[in-house]
């Protein structure tokens, strides 16, 4: 019974540790209406149990376990551990009067991802902006900041680039965003420059979308894929909206993004040619 030797995070282990109550239930030949009856709730309940979308009761874990026939002994040791650190608040969670609820998921998955990768065509991605184009683009569309600790979020999110066990970032942009100077021609040529440094980092690969390359599959919008290395982890796609956001992680949801990526990664330009188009934009602006 696998239990993840490194701690990807609350998130990411309330998922795993889901997925292995699922599959322990359906070894054990029992309904969710069944289980959820023994723990007194609703096949619904046990729906969002091994989606890893709520937190674990400690008895229902117990119960549960001892219904799909895990005794005293080290699986279910394991098992009971896995529960106990997947309800461990993550580090964003003090945020908490800052950010959405919707977003929280994905603060929580980002650093379990083994892979990033994202397409903008708005914004420079979060994790390559620098603090002050970060103020301005956090203040668009929603309440003030004054205390500065949604950027702080966006900041300390960054870290993880930093990390030899981060995630390796790719990042696709339109050239679209390079251009708006969003905090002023001299502050954007400062992110310019910072997104020209960040791209020389090992775990970052920065690709441009250039004007000439017209339309193309992702011209509707904004997404993020995250790949993880854990099996029990699918692929999901990140679409953020004003005010919510959607998960998928369905096959046929997952290649038609993953296809739009590649087609974006063809026609951008390559990540040797990028420090040349950011200065040469950051002098025409």
């Amino acid at each position: 019974m696998p239990v993840p030797a490194d701690d990807p995070g609350p998130t990411a282990l309330r998922m795993i540790f889901g997925g292995q109550l699922r599959r322990l239930r359906e070894r054990a030949g029992v309904t969710r209406e069944d289980a959820g009856a023994a723990i007194r709730g609703s096949h619904a309940k046990i729906s969002r149990l091994e989606l890893g979308r709520v937190r674990f009761k400690d008895r229902d874990v117990s119960d549960l376990l001892a219904l799909y026939g895990i005794g005293d002994g080290p699986d279910r040791d394991q098992l009971l551990d896995l529960a106990h650190r997947a309800n461990q608040p993550g580090w964003w969670q003090q945020y908490g009067d800052v950010l959405p609820s919707w977003f929280e998921t994905y603060l929580g998955l980002e650093p379990a991802a083994a892979t990033i990768r994202n397409y903008e065509m708005q914004f420079v991605p979060g994790l390559l902006q620098t603090e002050e184009y970060a103020r301005v683009v956090v203040g668009l569309g929603r309440a003030p900041d004054p205390d500065g600790r949604a950027v702080d979020v966006r900041m300390r999110r960054q870290r993880l680039l930093d990390s030899e066990a981060g995630p390796r970032f790719v990042a696709v942009v339109d050239e679209t965003a390079l251009r708006r100077p969003l905090p002023g021609v001299d502050a954007m040529r400062r992110q310019l420059r910072h997104l020209a440094e960040m791209s020389e980092a090992p775990s970052v690969e920065l690709r441009i979308v250039p004007f000439r390359a017209g339309m193309h599959p992702a011209a509707g919008g904004a997404f993020s894929i995250l790949d993880f290395a854990d099996p029990e982890l699918p692929p999901i796609v990140y679409l953020e909206h004003l005010t919510s956001a959607l998960y998928l992680d369905k096959h046929a949801d997952v290649d038609r993004y993953d296809e739009a990526m590649r087609r974006l990664c063809e026609i951008s330009v390559c990540p040797e040619g990028a420090p040349a188009v950011l200065e040469r934009i950051g002098r025409e602006l």
